[in-house]
């Protein structure tokens, strides 16, 4: 898809399709206005006429319309003019996106960017609507005989007066694009089955990333590797696999060397039946999504590396398959951490947290300012959130804050959950420094719980993807969040 900012006449501007927004009460929107006038009130005639409300997301397409050089106009509710926020604004996009993509227009003009959005500009306008129609448009048949077919509209362009407007409305679709591409490169990884995508696949992924961009270095820990740092959690995994774990280290070197990196840790399953503890069988095709942690990373990095953002930047990746067999390991087994710390394995799936552990300590060699880790961690975080926010926990009250807005600007949403003292009573072990488990109540938390103790003098955040990394039933598929909140966050830390 062709992205582009330009100005002119409105009304002889030629397009398969001109988006024009509306506002409750029958307002128009400045550019609809002046279209209005040039067409001697044909538009609102029509919204008075079919008594439109101008609601969020309501659409009107009209064909024909006289006077103008445009060959149709689609019409998008805004909601309250007076307090037009980013996510009624989010919800209008998608759903005029949406009619685009199955609309016989092969280009179009958004007039959407002139808006006045509460705390958004033209620039956060115009990278929204780049992410946005990106996401419509993406594809997952990759491993179909047949290609499904491509959307029919190739060009978006937003339209702009102003050029200090035009100049933002630029940088957003630079940006957006950046932001989509590692989007589109997360869900496509999640997306394919466990037979391709392995650890070993998830491995050439990332070196092929670090062979496209100078300031990416891409490094890759062998299981004997592993095994002499002494990560004991993270091998205790891959027991029972025949593909052989991998360590996955990118490294985004894009300011001074004398700057502290952010780490982000990405859970790599590329596909957990739960080893020992075998999951049930029914659905349990979705759990090649154990990687999207992974496959955030991977996509994140890729959007920072095509911004050439100017911040230091690790992605850890530890990718494993957890599968049952007789090398496997067993309720009860007792393993030591690269931290030193033993762990009582009670449930071997409650894997995620023992390949982050070891990910985790490892990503102390760094020097990091910050450390994320990203995880398809507990189902438990579906049960207490749904499936709208990522849940979110931390050391850190400032850092949390800082991930909690960066989620609200990319309208990729997480809500925090507390990590108190009390809940690490339910880790305790008879035999071990820590069980792997602590039983059913608060079980996104105590898995966070778990996590604390091998970041006790880091700055350190997780977030639990469980209920947002995909979608099921019949548009089952990987969303790629949470690449546009980590991007996000990054940008923000890079201009500050």
């Amino acid at each position: 898809m062709n992205y582009a900012v330009k100005g002119g006449q409105l009304g002889k501007q030629k397009t398969g399709c001109l988006i024009l927004g509306y506002f409750e009460n029958s307002n128009l929107a400045p550019s609809a206005e002046a279209i209005d006038l040039l067409t001697n009130q044909f538009i609102s005639s029509l919204i008075k006429r079919d008594k439109l409300k101008g609601k969020a997301g309501e659409l009107l397409l009209l064909e024909h319309v006289p006077t103008i050089s445009a060959e149709r106009i689609l019409l998008i509710g805004l909601g309250d003019k007076d307090n037009l926020s980013d996510r009624e604004f989010n919800k209008s996009l998608k759903s005029v996106l949406e009619a685009l993509s199955k609309s016989r227009a092969s280009n179009a003009i958004s007039t959407l960017a002139e808006l006045e959005i509460k705390t958004r500009d033209a620039h956060w306008v115009a990278r929204q609507t780049v992410v946005t129609n990106e996401a419509i448009n993406y594809q997952p048949g990759e491993m179909k005989s047949k290609a499904d077919s491509k959307p029919i509209c190739t060009s978006i362009t937003l339209f702009a007066e102003n050029k200090a407007l035009q100049a933002a409305i630029k940088t957003g679709i630079s940006e957006g694009k950046a932001i989509a591409s590692g989007i589109q490169l997360a869900r496509k990884v999640s997306d394919l089955p466990g037979n391709i995508c392995t650890p070993t696949y998830l491995a050439e992924q990332a070196i092929t990333l670090g062979k496209q961009h100078k300031k990416l270095k891409v490094t890759i820990l062998e299981e004997k590797e592993m095994e002499k740092l002494g990560m004991g959690a993270l091998l205790s995994v891959s027991r029972g696999s025949r593909e052989p774990a991998k360590l996955i280290t990118m490294e985004y070197k894009g300011g001074s060397a004398k700057v502290q990196p952010i780490v982000l840790v990405g859970k790599g399953l590329t596909f957990d039946a739960g080893g020992i503890s075998l999951k049930p069988g029914a659905g349990m095709d979705e759990m090649k999504y154990d990687m999207c942690g992974g496959a955030s990373v991977l996509g994140t990095l890729s959007a920072i590396a095509e911004m050439q953002l100017p911040i230091n930047v690790v992605g850890i990746i530890p990718s494993s398959e957890n599968l049952p067999d007789g090398d496997a390991s067993k309720p009860g087994d007792i393993v030591t951490s690269m931290s030193g710390l033993t762990i009582e394995v009670l449930n071997t799936d409650a894997e995620g947290r023992l390949i982050l552990c070891d990910a985790l300590t490892y990503a102390e060699r760094f020097n990091p300012k910050t450390i994320i880790d990203i995880a398809t961690l507990t189902g438990a975080v579906i049960i207490a959130l749904g499936r709208h926010p990522s849940g979110l926990m931390g050391n850190d009250d400032e850092l949390c804050a800082e991930l909690t807005l960066a989620g609200e600007k990319a309208g990729d949403r997480l809500w925090r959950l507390p990590l108190w003292d009390e809940y690490q009573e339910q880790l305790k072990s008879n035999f071990a420094d820590l069980a792997n488990i602590g039983g059913r109540d608060g079980g996104t938390i105590t898995a966070g719980c778990f996590l604390s103790r091998f970041t006790e003098k880091q700055n350190w955040a997780h977030i639990d993807i469980a209920g947002t990394a995909w979608k099921s039933g019949h548009n089952k598929g990987a969303t790629g969040r949470p690449v546009s909140l980590l991007t996000q966050f990054i940008i923000d830390r890079a201009n500050g």
